[in-house]
């Protein structure tokens, strides 16, 4: 059977996402890519050209995904696409106890939910359905090294990419029945304009962590931007692996992998609790 080379991406109007698909479009891929407002998905479509195609949703509207997929599957037919690439999310930060319940439900409706509805959406264009003719397509999960080494003060967005982690082993072995592959990549900190996007760590300056968020911004944040990992890099490196014949059910990609990667999840975690504690002058 024939390989599909189209591929739906999530999250496209910048970051990851648009390197993600401009690197698809080099390798001769056609991309229909979400964005939430159409003058994105125009300049889009000026910037990468006729190999791409925007699709105009929010991945916590679950009408206008299965409209999309509906769309594209007008486009493509029995044929259907190689992959789907559940990209789009978001990151809210701040100390667990102050908050507020509505960011931490948009946090998991983005990241989360939004990611488990937009796979059921279009999973039958990759393979789950009678009739399908080309080759069983594949799911790329972006998650990130925060699933596997969770961090202080982001919360929210370690709590919904540890689920994405478990969602996406159980999809994988579950989508066994249609031959259809999912694969985790966790990138470590990456160039991209998310975390301008979260929250502003500011108003947490008056709780009792205001001093540690301050250590925490100004020590760990900073440095993990200063050797943060090229999103064009990623972008190359997703579709390499999207393309091995037989890839591992999870990558880490992550700048300085011995301290950042393998040193986290090899030490004991009350050592790192007490590392983190006196590093953030919680305790002494």
């Amino acid at each position: 059977m024939k390989k599909s080379k189209t591929i739906v991406i999530t999250g496209v109007s910048t970051g990851i996402g648009y390197d993600i698909t401009k690197s698809f479009i080099n390798r001769g891929y056609k991309v229909f890519g979400s964005v939430r407002k159409e003058e994105d998905g125009k300049r889009l479509v000026l910037e990468l050209g006729n190999k791409f195609e925007p699709l105009i949703f929010d991945v916590t509207d679950d009408e206008a995904i299965d409209k999309a997929a509906e769309h594209v599957s007008s486009q493509v037919g029995a044929e259907g696409i190689g992959g789907l690439v559940n990209n789009a999310g978001i990151a809210v930060g701040g100390p667990m106890l102050y908050v507020d319940m509505k960011e931490w439900r948009h946090q998991f409706d983005v990241n989360v939910l939004g990611l488990v509805k937009t796979t059921q959406a279009f999973a039958p264009l990759l393979g789950a359905r009678k009739g399908h003719q080309s080759e069983p397509g594949r799911i790329v999960n972006i998650s990130s090294v925060a699933g596997k080494v969770p961090m202080p003060f982001i919360a929210p967005y370690i709590g919904s990419k540890h689920a994405v982690e478990g969602i996406s082993h159980c999809l994988r072995r579950e989508l066994l029945l249609y031959g259809i592959d999912v694969i985790i990549i966790g990138p470590g900190a990456v160039k991209t304009p998310i975390w301008n996007k979260s929250t502003d760590m500011q108003q947490y300056a008056e709780t009792p962590f205001g001093r540690a968020l301050s250590i925490f911004s100004n020590k760990f944040v900073s440095k993990s931007i200063k050797t943060a990992y090229p999103s064009e890099k990623l972008g190359e490196d997703t579709v390499d692996i999207f393309e091995k014949r037989r890839p591992k059910t999870r990558y880490a990609i992550v700048p300085q992998w011995f301290t950042n990667w393998l040193v986290p999840r090899i030490l004991p975690d009350r050592f790192l609790d007490r590392f983190l504690g006196r590093a953030l002058k919680m305790v002494k």
